[in-house]
């Protein structure tokens, strides 16, 4: 199952993929074509090629180079797009880029032409005279339909790569992978994480990596089994490195004997799926990270773009708004029995707002805009999360950071003024801030 969806996810962010689909079907498609003929008392004879085989050749050729050289220009606008993303924007922007549906559509359209009109060759002949008038005309006519269906593809590729590259719409298509994790993957136990006692059994990393995903429901009927609980050490999206501790395993006393380490690791190593770079399958903050740095890139003297890093914050703000309203915290399985667990860590409510808000925090602290950004986030969030006292102190004291840092960064007072304002109307009582340096 798990290879299966490594392999899913590898799909989806290739772009010889669908080409290569497209080109089989292309192929399949010539044949099945090439076996009709029509006769000229068909109906359908209106819509066969009504030129010669040598018309025929000509036109095949054509289509042939013409595609191949629209398939150049398309890699080559691909490529610009690419690295416009990674230097404007983020370099872990590219895996969206990459992922683009209508780009590898484009693509299978261009491929599947030229495979489709090269194979026609075979039929009507490369040189004049290697054939007779007898030929598949109607598959000559799906040749050229394919021509006028790549043509439009130009001007659609056009068209979607100038929007594409948009701050729009790179930042709408992050925030939009990071809130399907939040509303599919995230844990919910909230509960104080059980600590490994003394006698525990460290479970080594088989390879080195990011854990992109975490299937802890894989693991458990093996720990229910053996009676012993598993916790990883490390949540999804970090890095572990070959031969580390990355989990540890006991069982409720030590006088208990653990299960064949070996077997447990490899059960683990099925369990968790771990590649060379983070992937949003079940990373959140993978998806966050992404605005976060369009909004520090944007803050940075290199490119002096507040008002983009405001972008920035505002789809941030919906993806936090979002976990506003839903437990987060550890994954944990259990077995009806209570015999088994497992759990994978994960990060509370508190914990992503410190990570990630401190971040665009440090960078943008002399905006007084961004400030105000930031603080429509955590007005936002402290709207929705109700009387939950820990979430409230966490949205308390970032507030209390914003002002601190914005007091001492911002040049002028009359522009800390705003921001000391949209602070109070979040936290009234600001200057006694629980937890506040």
């Amino acid at each position: 199952m798990f290879s299966r969806e490594r392999f899913g996810e590898y799909a989806s962010g290739a772009l010889w993929v669908w080409p290569t689909i497209a080109s089989a079907a292309a192929l399949v498609a010539g044949s099945v074509m090439g076996q009709i003929t029509i006769s000229p008392q068909s109906p359908m004879a209106p819509l066969a090629f009504q030129g010669t085989a040598d018309d025929a050749r000509a036109l095949l050729t054509t289509i042939s180079s013409t595609v191949v050289t629209v398939i150049a220009l398309v890699l080559g606008l691909t490529v610009v797009a690419l690295q416009l993303a990674s230097t404007q924007f983020s370099p872990r922007l590219l895996r969206n880029f990459i992922r683009d549906r209508s780009t590898q559509l484009v693509l299978s359209v261009f491929l599947a032409t030229f495979v489709y009109s090269t194979a026609g060759l075979f039929t009507v002949g490369v040189w004049g005279g290697s054939r007779t008038e007898e030929y598949p005309r109607l598959a000559v006519t799906v040749a050229l339909v394919l021509l006028f269906a790549s043509i439009a593809m130009v001007v659609y590729f056009a068209d979607h790569l100038a929007h594409s590259i948009q701050i729009d719409s790179v930042t709408t298509r992050a925030e939009l992978g990071a809130r399907k994790i939040v509303e599919r993957e995230l844990g919910t136990s909230e509960e104080s994480r059980p600590q490994p006692p003394a006698w525990a059994v460290p479970l080594v990393a088989l390879r080195s990596g990011y854990i992109q995903v975490a299937h802890p429901e894989a693991l458990l009927p093996l720990a229910s089994q053996y009676g012993v609980s598993v916790a990883l050490h490390h949540r999804v999206g970090e890095h572990v490195i070959t031969g580390t501790p990355m989990a540890s395993m006991w069982r409720s006393s030590a006088a208990d004997p653990v299960p064949d380490v070996g077997m447990v690791s490899r059960a683990l190593d099925s369990a968790v799926e771990i590649g060379f770079e983070r992937t949003l399958q079940q990373d959140v903050t993978f998806g966050m990270r992404q605005l976060v740095d369009v909004a520090c890139k944007a803050l940075s003297p290199a490119i002096n773009d507040p008002y983009t890093a405001v972008q920035a914050i505002d789809h941030l703000s919906v993806i936090f708004c979002a976990m506003a309203v839903r437990p987060l915290g550890d994954d944990v399985v259990r077995d009806d029995r209570g015999a088994g667990m497992v759990l994978v860590p994960g990060r509370r409510f508190g914990e992503h707002l410190a990570v990630m808000c401190g971040i665009i925090r440090r960078y943008g602290a002399a905006e007084p805009i961004a400030c105000q950004a930031l603080l429509r986030l955590l007005s936002s969030c402290a709207a929705l999360i109700g009387d939950d006292p820990a979430r409230r102190e966490a949205i308390e004291k970032q507030v209390a950071l914003i002002v601190l840092d914005a007091q001492r960064r911002i040049a002028q007072p009359e522009d800390f003024v705003a921001v000391r304002a949209a602070a109070e109307a979040i936290v009234p009582t600001l200057p006694q801030l629980k937890g506040a340096p």
